[in-house]
């Protein structure tokens, strides 16, 4: 290629591996998502770095397994640490945004930062140009309050009051970027990191009723299948005012757009066949949806890609497709997907991964296979057979559930422990595990 390609990330919050309609989902809710898709690629086994928001945001940034930084211990950051000058990612940790940066790129965020309070932690300090959004984990999408009331939308560093539906505001400033950057010739990197559809269940048309549903942000009362639904779907039409304005500045042939969620789905979820979500280590609480779509690189448009993969891969992949190397001293742990755009057959053998606090899991995958522990249980599926987790076959292939066991802990062994004082939320464990015996 002859000029540094375009990057859009976007990333919804909160959303199920199959609520999108190339996913399987039930109704359609994701137009311009299927059409992407449809026109690009799609992977089938893509996953989350962990099944709550914040940590998967810190793996991301800095293309690294987000256990080697405290902050990301939290499950997820909560508000509490709102000015704390050590829980957060440190302005000199190198992220795939900031090395962007230094190499040419215009770095901007529309949305959702979470990963550090200020005026210690932000995104304009983590590498981004500019910054409009949010820095906690959730806030009402019409009074734009976190749940402790506070308000919490920010442009640059400095709070701004915004009227209008918080997911068409994050979509217009993507659009506005796109139509300042876009005829300077400077190549982008714009991150579109959507609340969307994370609680509160509102949609633009609530508008009216956004104060009394303030009142219970926490959500345990409201919402709907049918409200989640449509706050996809409204996702999915801003989405669709990002692509037209890449195709207005003629930028689109060479965007690399990736499309993705932060973990499994809560409550409204439809994520059939996947049992278990967001907090759990289950196929329902790491595997998320993977839409790609770059012309220049994707030669043969509409097909699947069964690489096994996770969420920090996305940086080692937009660094390589920018030519940018990776920081001295720190050493990327996800892995180029490039080969995989232009041939999804030429997939690699790999090992993921995770662990959690709350109810004390740890999971891995290998090829087909899966560990996964919750407290002293264990369990071995074969996930390409057996997606729901029904059949544990730890007995009859207990060789391989020791192997695989083993191999975990080597790869613990090379992390930080858990910090004891790491805190899990009770606001997302409102649905009990699932029963695994």
């Amino acid at each position: 290629m002859t000029t540094r390609p375009n990057i859009v990330f976007i990333l919804a919050d909160d959303l199920g591996f199959a609520d999108l309609g190339c996913y399987g989902g039930r109704v359609p809710v994701s137009p311009v998502l299927d059409s992407l898709a449809a026109n690009g690629l799609r992977f089938t086994w893509g996953y989350s770095n962990s099944p709550v928001c914040s940590p998967t945001r810190y793996g991301l940034i800095t293309g690294r397994y987000q256990y080697h930084l405290r902050a990301a211990a939290e499950e997820p950051m909560s508000s509490s640490y709102r000015g704390d000058p050590f829980m957060g990612l440190d302005p000199k940790h190198p992220t795939f945004v900031s090395l962007l940066r230094d190499a040419g790129y215009y770095t901007a965020l529309s949305g959702k930062w979470h990963c550090g309070y200020p005026p210690t932690f932000g995104p304009q300090k983590s590498g981004y140009l500019e910054h409009f959004g949010c820095t906690s984990g959730g806030i009402d999408y019409f009074t734009h309050c976190e749940r402790s009331g506070l308000h919490d939308l920010w442009e640059n560093g400095v709070e701004v009051q915004r009227e209008g539906y918080l997911t068409d505001l994050l979509s217009q400033r993507a659009v506005e970027v796109i139509d300042k950057v876009g005829p300077t010739g400077q190549p982008l990197m714009l991150s579109l990191h959507y609340t969307a559809p994370h609680w509160p269940w509102e949609r633009r048309q609530d508008g009216a009723i956004a104060a009394e549903l303030h009142k219970r942000i926490e959500h345990s009362e409201g919402g709907s299948i049918h409200i989640y639904r449509e706050m996809i779907r409204q996702m999915d039409e801003g989405i669709g005012w990002v692509v037209e304005a890449l195709k207005r500045n003629n930028m689109l042939d060479n965007t690399l757009i990736v499309f993705t969620s932060d973990n499994g789905g809560e409550r409204f979820s439809d994520n059939w066949p996947l049992v278990g979500g967001k907090m759990d280590l289950t196929e329902g609480g790491i595997r998320v949806p993977y839409v790609v779509h770059w012309p220049a690189m994707i030669s043969q448009p509409g097909q699947v890609c069964e690489q096994l993969s996770i969420t920090m891969d996305w940086s080692a992949t937009i660094l390589a497709a920018a030519a940018v190397d990776a920081a001295p001293g720190y050493p990327l742990e996800g892995i180029n997907l490039l080969p995989m755009l232009s041939n999804p057959k030429a997939t690699r053998e790999r090992e993921l991964f995770w662990r959690m606090k709350h109810n004390h899991q740890r999971a891995m995958r290998r090829g087909p296979w899966k560990y996964l522990a919750i407290g002293e249980d264990e369990f071995l599926f074969n996930v390409e057979q057996d997606e729901r987790e029904r059949a544990n076959l730890k007995r009859p292939h207990a060789d391989r559930l020791e192997t695989m066991r083993t191999r975990y802990e080597e790869w613990q062994a090379t992390m930080p422990p858990i910090p004891q004082d790491a805190k899990v939320s009770l606001v997302v464990t409102n649905r009990d595990m699932p029963k695994l015996h």
